[in-house]
């Protein structure tokens, strides 16, 4: 029987999923005092647990936004706590990340929340910031960069990551939760959003994405075999660092507009001196087999995503593309 055919309750997915979180734990060093929920909704539906589950309706919750992503997540924070925007990079056009002396943080506030990585505009947190109450912890979704290098885990009290840029199909989001964080939700929270049902049920409160959780399983075995993340990390930064070499060594014909410093290591946008190449530039990758290079409708230009699955040839194809591109133009 196929995987999507056995009961979500029976002892053939029991040990599927208990696998998967086992081998989650290892591979991020998970402390023992964490929850790990496999739920449904997408990193979106966290942009309402977490003030749900993590707040009062007059509790305060700071927002360091670096994107469209985060910029989401406060709004939506806003509707559940008092949400504190700590510093907005809308005004540079989200090229950068802030440094710890412009936060205007909220001594009281329940807890920090980040956005790990960015993929529109392709700005990743390389230092994670501190937040300023003592009580107060870190939030992070880390949708884009998830599984993607080693995360000291027990700096946060929340990380969530839908799986699909990195550990597996759309289908299921992952939250790694201090325990001590559940249990205090919203009295108006839908019992579907309140981490402590499915905390108590094991992530098996109705029925998961029984595929989904399945196949990030077997991802999870995969990163294992390869080394760990710390493998893993090498090889995203080689992949990363050939692309940006390539960028900013063609004098200007293509950019990056990101600072250097906090430049994404899964998601590369760049654009064209000559905008009005970038439409040949995106037909012509396409005609050799490279896709959806195109930027998003947000910023325009071109973006390349070069998640874990993107094997090191793939660039390389890439930036071989991008010089006899320049060359023909």
């Amino acid at each position: 029987m196929s995987i999507m055919e056995v009961s979500h309750r029976g002892k053939e997915f029991t040990s599927v999923i208990q696998k998967a979180e086992s081998d989650l734990r290892e591979l991020l060093s998970i402390p023992a005092n964490y929850e790990v929920l496999f739920l449904q909704g997408g990193a979106s539906t966290q942009f309402s647990c977490l003030p749900l589950n993590l707040c009062g309706v007059e509790d305060t919750a700071d927002y360091i936004v670096t994107g469209s992503w985060g910029d989401k997540a406060f709004k939506e924070g806003q509707r559940f706590c008092k949400a504190n925007l700590a510093w907005s990079g809308k005004a540079t056009k989200y090229t950068r990340i802030p440094s710890e002396k412009e936060l205007q943080l909220s001594p009281n506030a329940k807890y920090l929340h980040i956005c790990a990585n960015e993929t529109i505009h392709g700005v990743e947190f390389k230092d994670y910031p501190t937040p300023k109450g003592d009580t107060t912890f870190l939030v992070a979704d880390m949708s884009s960069n998830f599984c993607s290098k080693p995360v000291d885990v027990s700096k946060f009290g929340v990380i969530y990551a839908g799986a699909q840029k990195n550990v597996g199909p759309a289908g299921v989001t992952i939250a790694i939760i201090r325990n001590d964080l559940i249990g205090n939700a919203q009295q108006s929270t839908p019992l579907m959003l309140d981490y402590k049902i499915h905390a108590e049920n094991k992530s098996l409160y109705n029925t998961p994405p029984c595929f989904t959780i399945y196949m990030c399983g077997l991802v999870f075995e995969d990163l294992l075999a390869q080394g760990g993340l710390s493998e893993i990390e090498k090889k995203n930064v080689q992949k990363a660092k050939i692309l940006y070499e390539a960028i900013d060594a063609s004098n200007g014909f293509y950019r990056c507009p990101v600072e250097k410093s906090v430049r994404s290591l899964m998601n590369v946008p760049f654009t064209l001196e000559k905008s009005e190449l970038e439409s040949d530039f995106i037909k012509q990758a396409a005609s050799e087999g490279m896709l959806q290079l195109k930027g998003h409708r947000s910023v325009g230009g071109m973006r390349a995503s070069i998640y874990n699955a993107m094997p090191l040839a793939g660039v390389e194809k890439l930036v071989s593309f991008m010089k006899v591109f320049q060359a023909n133009h």
